[in-house]
């Protein structure tokens, strides 16, 4: 794949080797927009893959050279589940990466969680949608993104309703076929809404999804394939990930 249309296929032997490799890129990415003066706005993501990437960037060369204090973290995706819960993405994400670096705590958007006040998890949404249009053009200078064995991307499943939602920037998903079932997602606006999308992506089980999404699968069959950063978009995966592309 060129990289003249703004795509990029970089293949990694193992899952740690990916981790690692995308952990550095971050660092970079990050130091680069700071020194355009910006404050850095990251969509972060969840599963395995995810904790060991922010576990890498913790001894990734240069992370001292980021100034975690100006940088802005959002969530593609959480489960709607107590403030506590072991399956919250941004409990994952303070435990193995935000904890251990001095980041500003109004710069960590999470999404609401269950005992949060709301009235129901549409409202739920609806209020982290908010919180993102609120600050500035709600432009991402990066969206990371897992991919699931059925192709699905945040909490947007094959065949969801939330996949054809187009006029907010977060959608409620009261009906994940994983558990937990209630489940708060970006749409493909606000994930498209991003300079770059990185798709980190480890494991044979999910070789599949990847080759369609790749080729351009219908959305609604594989959700990965309705993401594109608008100005790079960079497919990171293991060797065991990649082992239907070419076939």
């Amino acid at each position: 794949m060129s990289e003249a249309d703004g795509e990029k296929l970089l293949m990694c032997s193992t899952a740690d080797d990916l981790a690692q490799t995308v952990a550095e890129r971050l660092v970079v990415l990050l130091v680069d927009v700071q020194a355009q003066g910006r404050v850095p706005a990251v969509a972060l993501t969840g599963g395995t893959i995810a904790e060991k990437i922010h576990r890498a960037v913790l001894d990734a060369p240069g992370r001292d050279d980021v100034d975690w204090a100006r940088v802005d973290f959002w969530f593609g995706d959480e489960r709607y589940v107590p403030v506590d819960d072991p399956e919250r993405n941004a409990l994952q994400a303070r435990e193995a990466l935000l904890d251990a670096l001095p980041v500003d705590p109004d710069r960590v958007h999470e999404m609401p969680a269950s005992d949060a006040g709301f009235a129901d998890l549409a409202a739920a949404a609806e209020a982290y949608g908010d919180e993102l249009r609120s600050h500035g053009s709600g432009l991402f200078d990066l969206v990371m993104l897992g991919v699931g064995p059925d192709g699905h991307i945040a909490s947007l499943f094959p065949g969801s309703p939330a996949l054809d939602v187009h006029d907010t920037v977060a959608v409620a998903v009261p009906d994940s076929p994983k558990p937990p079932p209630e489940r708060i997602s970006l749409t493909f606006g606000a994930l498209n809404h991003a300079r770059e999308v990185w798709f980190l992506v480890s494991g044979e089980q999910k070789a599949d999804a990847v080759a369609k999404a790749m080729a351009g699968a219908p959305v609604h069959e594989i959700p990965a394939a309705g993401v594109r950063g608008q100005e790079r978009t960079l497919w990171l995966l293991d060797a065991a990930a990649a082992t239907e592309l070419g076939a």
